[in-house]
């Protein structure tokens, strides 16, 4: 799928079948270990949920290559560019590693919730897929249909239709889960077939920075390439995490694996089988940790809460009178006390929620009303806008991009700034040589203003077939001037 880079974290996708009998009868709970006592016996509970754990084979869409499916923004390549600086950071020396396999194709793990034929993976296994073929235990091979899939939690979900109902394992509560106590991993690494391996609960709420909303189980249960998207259980037989990604400077096991809670996925799961996509609330706002030093000098007291520091335009924090400078503190009387505290309340609520937001400004506490946004439909209007910008020719010598809100604020913008940053200038091109430069803003083209990128190449395009000079009024550093550029062929 993706080609080899450098960094520690794997993703768990291998090619393999399960081949041991399947066994469906019901789901049955197994005695708790006792306090201090060594593993006890897991053959029982392994024999009854292994069924359940099934082999997912897919084939990419035709269109899809490497190169693009390594594109900066994946999964894939956000995970794996994390554990390359994490390596640097520590000092330690790995790679990552996943399965050298036929161009567009990709296997893994995943596992049944539901007698029906809901199957639950990682996105970085199906996501992508155009083809999925899933193998349960006995042997038996079934087509599957994504149903949905999120970018942000790593997950997915898949539907199969077979002809009797399916053995299928249920979520547990992953937020009473200890420290100390016994798990079970079953997948299929290395090709092997189905395996179950077992360990403790390393720790939990591990942030490795792979996205928004990380809250990782580690458990020293081996985990290897080919067990992304299988399951992990507690003694009780109960899915409390699903397994995504391990810290290793060999490609292999060493005690460093990580799952997604199933506090965290339950819910995604949900909204993926029944509507195909997650829909997040959305604020609207920049914010940053609360350190020691801003704290002092907010005279907070602590150092907990997060930082405002940019509110978006025509956001719901806007509407709401949040500015840059608050410092939120509670979302419906739940404390915030991190950055990630925020993201992750704001993004479980559902858009058009109004939400009571506690912050303290100027050293003094206020409470304000916020009407949450759509966070996935912002995304997939940027998409949209993104993809139309990717599609020009660069006959000027300038790519062009949104004024983001980071843009704003580095380049010392005003939100009545409005046009379309030129986000690079091709050496030697038309615009190179009339001295237009990245972080110029494009204002107009001819006698027309310019809103967005989208707008920018419309005109551009038009411009380009008369083959004359095109006059640009450009913005830069708080000073306004027109440059005419000839258009060049690409």
């Amino acid at each position: 799928m993706t080609k080899k880079k450098s960094g520690l974290l794997t993703a768990l996708a291998l090619s393999t079948a399960l081949v041991a009998p399947a066994i469906v009868v019901p789901l049955v709970t197994a005695p708790p270990a006792v306090a201090g006592e060594a593993l006890h016996d897991l053959s029982d509970l392994a024999a009854k949920v292994t069924p359940a754990v099934v082999n997912v084979q897919v084939t990419m869409k035709a269109d899809s290559d490497e190169d693009e499916m390594s594109m900066s923004g994946s999964p894939q390549s956000e995970m794996e560019e994390f554990m390359r600086q994490f390596a640097e950071r520590f000092g330690q020396r790995g790679h990552v590693q996943r399965l050298p396999q036929p161009k567009a194709q990709a296997v893994g793990t995943g596992f049944i919730i539901d007698p029906s034929g809901i199957i639950v993976t990682n996105n970085h296994v199906a996501g992508k897929a155009d083809q999925i073929t899933v193998t349960l235990q006995d042997g038996r091979k079934f087509p599957a249909k994504l149903l949905g899939a999120d970018e942000k939690t790593d997950l997915a979900v898949l539907k199969v239709n077979a002809d009797k109902p399916l053995p299928y394992v249920e979520f547990g509560d992953s937020t009473k889960a200890r420290v100390g106590q016994p798990v079970m991993a079953v997948g299929n690494p290395f090709g092997l077939g189905g395996t179950v391996t077992s360990g403790i609960i390393s720790a939990r709420g591990r942030d490795i920075q792979s996205g928004p909303f990380d809250d990782y189980i580690q458990t020293d249960a081996a985990i290897n390439r080919g067990n992304s998207g299988g399951p992990l259980f507690n003694m009780d037989g109960q899915v409390i995490g699903i397994n995504t990604a391990i810290f290793s400077p060999t490609g292999g096991s060493i005690g460093l694996g990580f799952a997604i809670p199933s506090s965290l996925a339950e819910p995604v799961v949900t909204q993926l089988k029944e509507h195909g996509r997650v829909e997040r609330g959305l604020l609207g706002v920049h914010i940053q940790p609360v350190t020691d030093e801003i704290a002092k000098s907010l005279s907070l007291g602590s150092d907990s809460g997060a930082l405002v520091a940019q509110v978006d335009p025509n956001s719901a924090a806007l509407k709401a009178g949040i500015k840059s400078g608050d410092v939120i503190k509670t979302v419906d009387g739940k404390a915030i006390d991190t950055v990630k505290d925020l993201t992750r309340t704001i993004a479980s609520a559902q858009p058009g929620t109004t939400v009571k937001i506690g912050l303290i400004r100027d050293g003094k506490d206020m409470t304000v009303q916020a009407k949450l946004g759509d966070s996935t439909a912002t995304r997939e209007a940027k998409a949209d806008e993104s993809k139309s910008q990717a599609k020009e020719p660069l006959s000027f010598g300038v790519s062009l991009a949104p004024i983001s809100p980071e843009a704003r604020q580095q380049l010392g913008l005003k939100d009545s700034v409005k046009g379309a940053l030129i986000a690079a200038v091709q050496p030697g091109s038309p615009a190179d040589e009339q001295g237009l430069r990245a972080g110029d803003v494009l204002q107009q083209i001819g006698h027309d203003e310019i809103d967005s990128p989208k707008q920018a190449v419309a005109k551009l395009r038009e411009a380009k077939d008369s083959k004359k000079p095109v006059l640009m009024k450009i913005f830069r550093e708080g000073q306004t001037r027109f440059v005419a550029v000839s258009p060049r062929a690409a």
